[in-house]
């Protein structure tokens, strides 16, 4: 067997190459493929798939939300970490200007009190004028706060309505809207249909700004969009007595936003929730695809 391998082995290359030639592509089952043959069937079949309108229809939902106003209460452990930190800036600190006060009326009170205490010089020193001590600065400003009553963190003691963006200042808020879907009435993101020559983002814009009043009936009411990639997408199907070959049901992209300005309050159709609160409006297919992307800041 070693002396066939060794005559191939020691053949020219181009003799073996002249014999895979003669022999041709045509024997051995391979076709060849003609590049323009395969680019005309491709746009043949891009464009009859151009001509199907979808089956479904596309919205463009937002999730406006309003960040927290005020800082959240602290739990056990964040008060004993606040109190270390200020421990050490209070032994690292130096005196401030009322503390350096202090100790220059105690040294005063203590020069008044000894015996060769010169009462001219110490008029001469300040001007004739009256001298108000750092005490009763402190005195004063124990008086005013007496009478001082700090504002409630929680305003919904006093029962703050849902659609009022005011309650839960220390919480992120999401607002709701009312629509009505089929012969039903759900609470829903704003919310709005595609149109053609418009990116899904105008679409959502457009949902949050055919709202009535757009929530404050104002011209200061802005929402600050945070890109235009879709945060999250939600697709269902229509009922069966609704459900047609052309149209199937939709597919909802979310957008997310933060409320910039515009504080009135308003009425329903409009609830400001916070993301414990969403299950009690939202179904559970809707509110699983909703609660991956909205944060509880």
């Amino acid at each position: 067997m070693a002396a066939p391998c060794s005559r191939m082995a020691n053949r020219p290359l181009w003799r073996f190459i002249t014999n895979v030639r003669r022999t041709g592509l045509k024997h051995t089952g391979v076709r060849q493929i003609s590049l323009s043959s395969a680019c005309r069937a491709a746009t043949q079949t891009r464009s009859k798939t151009e001509g199907v309108p979808s089956p479904w229809k596309l919205y463009g939902a937002v999730c406006l939300q309003r960040l927290p106003v005020i800082s959240q209460e602290r739990n056990p452990i964040e008060d004993q970490f606040a109190e270390l930190m200020h421990q050490m800036e209070l032994e690292r600190s130096l005196l401030s200007d009322h503390e350096q006060r202090l100790l220059e009326d105690s040294e005063r009170m203590t020069r008044k009190q000894a015996d060769n205490y010169d009462s001219d010089e110490e008029e001469a020193d300040y001007g004739g004028q009256e001298t108000i001590t750092a005490q009763d600065q402190e005195d004063t400003w124990e008086q005013k706060l007496k009478h001082f009553q700090p504002a409630l963190r929680d305003r919904d003691v006093g029962g703050t309505p849902l659609g009022s963006v005011e309650r839960c200042l220390g919480d992120s808020l999401v607002l709701l809207v009312q629509q009505t879907v089929g012969k039903e009435t759900i609470w829903l993101l704003p919310q709005a249909q595609w149109e053609a020559g418009e990116t899904l983002r105008q679409t959502a814009e457009r949902g949050l700004s055919s709202l009535p009043g757009q929530l404050c009936g104002e011209a200061d009411f802005k929402a600050t969009f945070l890109g235009n990639t879709p945060c999250g997408v939600y697709r269902y199907t229509f009922p069966k007595e609704v459900r047609t070959e052309r149209c199937v049901g939709a597919k909802v992209f979310f957008f997310k936003a933060f409320l910039s300005a515009g504080s009135a309050s308003q009425k329903e159709p409009f609830l400001w929730v916070k993301k414990t609160e969403l299950q009690r409006y939202l179904k559970p297919p809707y509110l699983e695809k909703v609660d991956r992307f909205i944060l509880n800041l």
